[in-house]
């Protein structure tokens, strides 16, 4: 029975160039049964830029939970299903989840055509370090919640990376400037492979203050991406009050004890004490 599903392609499209469509996913929206596009009135300037003749049915963010089942069942008929987004590679923030988790829980198969990608073009033009990222997608829509996001990735060490549209661009980076330091490096990517693109790697500070004096800075479709936090790595000690504590306690409590009490009374790190206070009690033994 599976022998006879079709399958479904998650097909990525150019961003801006056009040149940037490869041969394979042309070829695979040519041969489909049928495409589903997030726009088809977008993606039909696509087709016709490449000459390509198919049906095409929408799937956007607002029909996509019952449009799947739909579509699955289509695929277990034996057609073959292009899913396209207007932009770039599928379910990046772009629709598209429901009917790939749905079509794989159906035991269709489903093949990733490659291409263009917002995220991935913009960090490897960054020069900031991509071995570790964080994708966090579009960020929230109010002030409150955007600055609860900074506080949360403050400290995260991994570079973090996000979406943002031109109509908060500016008030995403004052937001952004309440809470990380204004020192810490940004890169913001705009416009990527279009003709006006804009790649800036700057301080925090110094990218806010371009965006507001610079109006170009606040048009078209941006990822940003973060610089993660360099945590101080230096070692820390066991301060002398803190083992005069623990030398009291260990004489009047067990050692989880004293080490528990030691870390309510002096605010030191758990690990730290527990350590000092075996080396104590060591010490202890070996003078008895």
């Amino acid at each position: 029975m599976l022998e006879s599903y079709g399958k479904l392609y998650v097909v990525a499209t150019p961003i801006g160039n056009l040149a940037d469509f490869s041969q394979r996913g042309i070829e695979v929206l040519q041969h489909v049964d049928l495409i589903a596009a997030e726009d088809t009135r977008h993606v039909t300037m696509l087709l016709q830029h490449y000459g390509i003749v198919n049906k095409l049915i929408s799937l956007h963010q607002h029909n996509e939970e019952k449009a799947a089942p739909e579509l699955v069942e289509k695929l277990k008929q034996g057609d073959s299903i292009a899913l396209v987004s207007d932009a770039g590679t599928p379910l990046l923030s772009d629709p598209g989840m429901p009917l790939v988790k749905l079509a794989k829980d159906s035991g269709i198969t489903v093949h990733p055509i490659p291409g263009a990608c917002a995220l991935i073009a913009a960090l490897s033009a960054s020069g900031l370090p991509v071995t570790r990222f964080c994708f966090e997608g579009f960020l929230p829509r109010t002030s409150s919640a955007r600055k609860s996001f900074f506080a949360e990735r403050l400290n995260l060490e991994a570079t973090w990376v996000f979406y943002e549209s031109c109509h908060r661009i500016l008030a995403t980076f004052e937001d952004m400037a309440e809470i990380l330091p204004l020192d810490r490096q940004i890169v913001v990517a705009r416009e990527i492979t279009k003709l006006h693109e804009t790649i800036v790697k700057d301080s925090l500070e110094n990218l806010l203050a371009l965006i507001r004096a610079d109006s170009n800075m606040r048009r078209g479709e941006f990822v940003v991406i973060v610089d993660g936090a360099t945590l101080d790595k230096t070692p820390q000690l066991v301060s002398a009050e803190q083992i005069r504590l623990l030398q009291i306690l260990l004489k009047e409590c067990s050692l989880k004890t004293a080490v528990a009490l030691a870390v309510e009374i002096s605010g030191g790190q758990k690990k730290l004490l527990y350590q000092a206070a075996l080396e104590l009690m060591k010490t202890a033994e070996l003078s008895e």
